[in-house]
């Protein structure tokens, strides 16, 4: 198979799909993989690189969008290079199309056939490609929190993990999952005061068994919400719902009533973001006031961490590039049930139920999609 890797197009995105390594997996299996120039210079690697690992160099976007049978990526794809696929194209990035009907619909109207990382289901349950990107912006989501609440940036001159004689930030996180425990495990190592909310009592078990008394944990009851909201000098948005906008558990009401200055960082902007509030920033221009409170929703997080979050992404992904490749599309979504919920759209048919739900579209079932000929294989 054809597998082709764009340069990402996203603002300050500098991850890759593909390390030089992965290439080398990909050729050894009778694979042709095609790189754009300069695509993994942001994190560190070279053309020549890839060359020397078996993998040819296209001069630009359209051409190795003209070659390619399958696409990977790591963000969405934008305007430009939506226009470049067409129903030949297997597309196999994060999507994140429930909160996002201008990309949704030019996919349906391509004809292309999209996997999304973020709704692939592992075997035992959980979200595979998605979880090394939330464990990095779980981690980042402290590390910026704390660098929005210094004055310099607006926020109200507070250091995250006190001093001795003065208490440290109150830090709240919305979610206990892998974004959540992960911003608790920084959080805790910053010395901050930190109270994770969730509706699962047994997530909620397993991480005060973790931490201790070092942790609060509180059920996601409404009134419990907005009265640790309130009192945060900091809140994480690190709310998931797979494949599904996400839910608005702090409201605009509750902002407008939270301390002057604190700050607000919501990991859940890719998914249209827990809090009311929240609007999509890049890493050029990171936060915004809003009612007086500093916001941070930068929807491509580990972008700024391009080398770690490169290797880290392509750990996850590439046993599953290879079926695709190996079995070809079809096959390959018919013998694996996890990545055949990772399928969004196909044949100009929305095949994610979550996805179709939140934009009032018609709702296909993969397996249906599958046996039709307007399905890429």
């Amino acid at each position: 198979m054809r597998i082709g890797v764009p340069k990402e197009i996203k603002s300050e995105e500098r991850r890759v799909a593909l390390t030089p390594g992965g290439a080398t997996e990909l050729v050894n299996r009778g694979h042709q993989v095609l790189i754009e120039r300069g695509c993994g210079a942001g994190a560190g690697f070279t053309d020549e690189e890839y060359i020397a690992h078996g993998a040819a160099i296209a001069d630009s976007a359209q051409l190795l969008f003209d070659q390619a049978e399958l696409i990977v990526k790591v963000k969405e794809p934008q305007a430009e290079e939506r226009a470049r696929l067409n129903k030949s194209h297997v597309l196999f990035t994060y999507l994140h199309l429930a909160a996002d009907g201008v990309q949704t619909a030019e996919l349906i109207d391509q004809g292309v056939t999209a996997i999304a990382y973020e709704s692939v289901v592992g075997p035992n349950g959980g979200l595979p490609l998605l979880a090394p990107m939330s464990q990095v912006a779980g981690r980042m989501s402290i590390q910026a929190g704390a660098h929005c609440l210094e004055s310099s940036q607006g926020g109200r001159g507070v250091l995250l993990g006190g001093v001795p004689g003065v208490a440290p930030a109150k830090v709240v996180i919305l979610g206990g999952g892998v974004v959540g425990r992960n911003a608790v495990q920084m959080a805790i190592g910053l010395g901050a005061d930190v109270t994770v909310i969730d509706r699962d009592v047994s997530v909620l078990d397993d991480l005060s068994s973790r931490y201790g008394s070092a942790l609060h944990t509180l059920h996601s009851s409404g009134g419990a919400l907005e009265e640790a909201v309130l009192g945060a000098d900091l809140v994480i948005g690190a709310v998931l719902v797979r494949g599904a906008r996400a839910p608005h558990l702090v409201t605009t009401e509750m902002v407008k009533q939270m301390r002057p200055r604190s700050a607000m960082v919501d990991v859940a902007i890719d998914q249209g973001g827990c809090i009311e509030t929240s609007r999509p920033t890049t890493h050029a221009n990171p936060t915004y006031l809003a009612y007086d409170v500093v916001h941070y929703c930068v929807a491509n997080m580990p972008g700024a961490v391009p080398r770690t979050s490169t290797f880290a992404l392509e750990n996850a992904t590439l046993p599953y590039v290879m079926k695709l490749a190996d079995l070809g599309p079809k096959e390959a979504m018919r013998a694996d049930a996890g990545l055949r919920a990772g399928l969004s759209v196909c044949g100009g048919h929305v095949t994610e139920p979550a996805v179709a739900e939140s934009l009032g579209l018609d709702h296909t079932p993969p397996e249906q999609v599958l046996g039709f000929s307007q399905c890429a294989a």
